[in-house]
């Protein structure tokens, strides 16, 4: 059963933490799908993800053009898996549908803490996927570490 994971961003910017985790996915032989709710930001994040470190490689590309099956990473506003990732990522405020979760072994859902609206939205997915009968984890960042604060999967509140 997939597990969703909230990440709760209050230490460090998307920017630095998307990063980190979708390093560890490759590590696992995962594929990746970001998927945000602005193209303009797709952008933005594919512009950083160029030059996050200078000793590493992060494969991927936007969503749209002839080699999406290939990325191993696909930055995406489409409800679509073309590159038949194994963990979706929601940026900026993106959505996810119950019933898709099931197509991915993990789904992260990334917020910014200094946003209240973010914080609201955030809420709102927590209180579907909890109300879904799906394993959900809450983390948060404690000094630049990440946190777990909560969790609850079919049995209740753990």
């Amino acid at each position: 059963m997939p597990e969703v994971l909230f990440y709760h961003l209050t230490f460090s910017p998307l920017e630095a933490a998307l990063p980190d985790l979708l390093g560890k996915s490759l590590t696992r032989g995962w594929r990746a799908l970001v998927r945000s709710s602005s193209r303009a930001r797709l952008d933005w994040l594919d512009r950083q993800l160029w030059t996050v470190s200078d000793d590493s490689f992060l494969p991927h590309g936007i969503g749209g053009g002839e080699h999406d099956a290939a990325q191993p990473i696909l930055l995406t506003v489409d409800r679509m898996n073309p590159n038949r990732a194994d963990i979706l990522f929601l940026v900026d405020g993106a959505d996810v549908e119950m019933q898709e979760i099931s197509d991915f072994t993990r789904v992260c859902i990334m917020f910014d803490g200094g946003d209240a609206d973010a914080l609201q939205h955030a809420r709102g997915q927590w209180a579907a996927v909890s109300s879904a009968g799906l394993t959900a984890r809450y983390w948060a960042q404690e000094g630049g570490r990440w946190r777990q604060k909560a969790a609850v999967n079919e049995a209740g509140y753990s």
